[in-house]
C-alpha cells in the first residue's frame, strides 16, 4: 500500500468515527482545505478519504456546494435496522460452531471492555454533563470490537460488508444526544452482549441467531424512539426526510 493510500485511509477512518459518533453533525460541509489543514496533508489524500466516505453512504458530493455529511431519515433507519438484524443473526449463527477458545477469549474481552464503556457512559448521562465525545467514539467502537469477531469467525465477506454498510447508518448528534432514553439502550446492549457471548460459549448457533437478530431490532426500536422524541422539540433540519 502506496503512502497516499495509507493516509487517505487514516483519514477517512477518524472521519467515520466523528460522522458515526455524532462529533460532525448531518449536513455539515467538509471543506477540503479544512482538512489539509487539520490532517497536515496536501488535497489529494484529503479528496481520496471523501470519495471513499461517499462509498460508505455517509456523505454526499453536491454540485457548488461541496461535500456534506448525509442526513438519515427515520424510514432509512428502520430499513437499515431490518437488514443489520438479519445479517447479523445469520453471521452469528455460522460463526458459532467455528468459534475457537482464542476466539471465545477475544469475544470475552471485547464484552469487558464495552460493558466497562458502558458504565461510564451512563454514569455521564446520569450526573448531567455533556457528553464527551471522545469517550462516545470508544464505546462506539468497543461495540463494534464484539461484533468484528463474530464476524471474523463467521468468515463470510459478503455479509460483513453489508452488515457494516447498514450498521453505518445508526449515526448523529441526534440520535445518540437524548439521556434518559438511551439509558435504557444501553443497559440494555450490554445486556444482550453477554447473553449473545453465553449462547456462542454454550455452542447454541440457534440461541445466539435468535438474541443477536432481537439485540439490532430492539436498539433500533429504540433509537427510532429518540429520534421522535427529540425531533418533536428541533426544526433542525439537519435530518430531512
Amino acid at each position: 500500500m502506496n503512502t497516499l493510500s495509507t493516509k487517505a485511509d487514516d483519514i477517512a477512518r477518524v472521519l467515520e468515527d466523528e460522522i458515526v459518533g455524532g462529533a460532525i453533525s448531518p449536513g455539515t460541509v467538509l471543506r477540503q482545505e479544512q482538512l489539509s489543514e487539520r490532517f497536515d496533508v496536501s488535497r489529494t489524500p484529503v479528496r481520496e478519504a471523501l470519495r471513499r466516505l461517499a462509498a460508505l453512504g455517509l456523505v454526499s458530493f453536491e454540485p457548488n456546494r461541496g461535500v456534506r455529511v448525509r442526513s438519515i431519515s427515520p424510514g432509512e433507519l428502520r430499513e437499515a435496522s431490518f437488514v443489520r438484524a438479519e445479517l447479523e443473526a445469520l453471521a452469528t449463527e455460522v460463526a458459532t460452531p467455528r468459534m475457537t477458545a482464542a476466539d471465545l477469549a477475544a469475544l470475552d474481552a471485547a464484552e469487558r471492555r464495552f460493558s466497562e464503556l458502558t458504565l461510564e457512559l451512563r454514569d455521564q448521562a446520569r450526573r448531567g454533563e455533556a457528553r464527551e465525545s471522545k469517550l462516545f467514539v470508544e464505546w462506539m467502537q468497543a461495540n463494534y470490537a464484539f461484533h468484528d469477531v463474530i464476524y471474523a469467525a463467521a468468515a463470510m465477506p459478503l455479509v460483513e460488508r453489508l452488515a457494516k454498510s447498514a450498521r453505518r447508518t445508526f449515526i448523529g448528534d441526534r440520535v445518540w444526544s437524548a439521556r434518559a432514553e438511551l439509558d435504557d439502550l444501553y443497559a440494555k446492549n450490554d445486556l444482550q452482549h453477554r447473553a449473545i457471548l453465553a449462547a456462542i460459549a454454550a455452542g447454541s448457533a440457534a440461541g445466539a441467531r435468535l438474541l443477536a437478530r432481537e439485540h439490532v431490532l430492539s436498539s433500533g426500536r429504540l433509537i427510532e424512539a429518540v429520534i421522535e422524541t427529540v425531533g418533536a422539540g428541533s426544526r433542525d433540519p439537519g435530518w430531512g426526510v
